[in-house]
């Protein structure tokens, strides 16, 4: 008997239109979805009138559950995995069933579509050839400000998703443990009515946060700008600076700075103290 296949379903993370005709068209097919929690998916499925049996698998039952997934799949029943929002597995279960799936020789055949954290990342400005997904953090303060001790010499994009409650408290661990200057964006609410992307400094977006408290509500993914290495790359660095020499000749110095950081990917304070050193 032909086995199953294992689709991995991208759902939107906000607005229904994001999802693909090929992901609706596969829920049309499968026997059976797998979704993290099956009364949050039924609107999505009663929206585009898809009738599927639907069984739940989250991080409480997800073992037991993959072992009667496995077994369907062997029947030859085709099924579709889904997350409450965007691409399953990214911070939400999956990945044990996935890999179970695998060592079944089973078909695991992904159907991509949205992610907060990839569409955060493409609208942010930072630099984007390498990046590290956190995810949420700790939800412990002790254990969360150790995470981010370990992460402060990161030369690469990071990126986190933080819950409303602690997002104010987030902030402050980062400005204790990046510093003042370090550059971040804000990507609250993506998709939706009250969708943000902010750029700034994380004093600057913290600030924004507390201005209004209904700012602090939502789903919020945190970008902050890699670390700079001490030493920088002799080459780059000459480059830089004919970079800032140029657009101080014809820039205010916090402008030029500012641009030069953005062209370059340098970090801004550094950049800064280039400046000063050539005494522009």
């Amino acid at each position: 008997m032909k086995m199953g296949i294992l689709y991995i379903v991208a759902t939107p993370i906000g607005n229904l239109a994001d999802i693909s005709q090929r992901a609706l068209d596969i829920l049309n097919q499968v026997a059976v979805i797998a979704a993290e929690d099956t009364r949050h998916s039924q609107k999505l499925l009663q929206h585009y009138g898809i009738k599927k049996t639907l069984i739940s698998l989250h991080e409480y039952n997800e073992q037991a559950r993959a072992q009667q997934i496995l077994e369907m799949l062997a029947e030859g029943k085709d099924i579709a995995l889904i997350s409450d929002a965007g691409t399953p597995t990214i911070s939400d279960p999956g990945y044990r069933l996935i890999k179970s799936a695998h060592v079944a020789a089973i078909t695991v055949v992904p159907i991509p579509g949205a992610c907060a954290a990839i569409a955060a990342l493409s609208a942010s400005g930072l630099p984007t050839e390498q990046f590290i997904f956190e995810g949420f953090l700790p939800s412990k303060a002790t254990q969360r400000k150790q995470r981010l001790q370990a992460l402060s010499s990161e030369t690469r994009t990071l990126i986190f998703y933080e819950a409303p409650h602690r997002v104010v408290e987030f902030f402050n661990d980062l400005i204790t443990v990046f510093g003042p200057e370090r550059e971040a964006v804000l990507a609250k609410e993506l998709t939706k009515t009250f969708e943000k992307v902010m750029a700034g400094t994380l004093p600057e977006l913290k600030n924004w946060l507390e201005a209004d408290v209904a700012r602090v509500q939502g789903e919020f993914v945190i970008l902050i700008h890699g670390a700079v290495a001490a030493t920088e790359d002799a080459d780059a660095e000459i480059a830089i600076r004919n970079t800032l020499k140029i657009l101080a000749n014809e820039l205010p110095l916090k402008q030029a700075v500012a641009l030069t950081a953005q062209l370059t990917g340098a970090k801004k304070n550094w950049v800064y103290e280039l400046a000063l050193q050539s005494k522009m």
